[in-house]
């Protein structure tokens, strides 16, 4: 009986603590601007992934050029076509 009363009592014991480590991360979090920050950091990366994405098909579109001529870019079979 006493086993379980001790087993009460650091269960509690832990639930508080956790529940202040909860509390300190949510000032963190808040403190180092919480979501603004990340969807700022997400729209630089959408940006930056836009213009890799373009420099790409530009470049896929030299090399085309090159491989198949300028006559023949952008005429594939209608069968290739998806």
């Amino acid at each position: 009986m006493a086993g379980e009363r001790r087993g009460r009592g650091l269960a509690a014991l832990a639930l508080v603590i956790s529940l202040v480590a909860l509390g300190i991360s949510i000032l963190a979090y808040r403190e180092v601007g919480g979501s603004v920050a990340w969807k700022e950091h997400l729209q630089a990366l959408q940006s930056t992934l836009e213009a890799a994405q373009k420099e790409t098909a530009d470049a896929l579109a030299r090399i085309e050029r090159a491989v198949r001529g300028p006559e023949r870019s952008g005429n594939l079979p209608a069968d290739s076509k998806r």
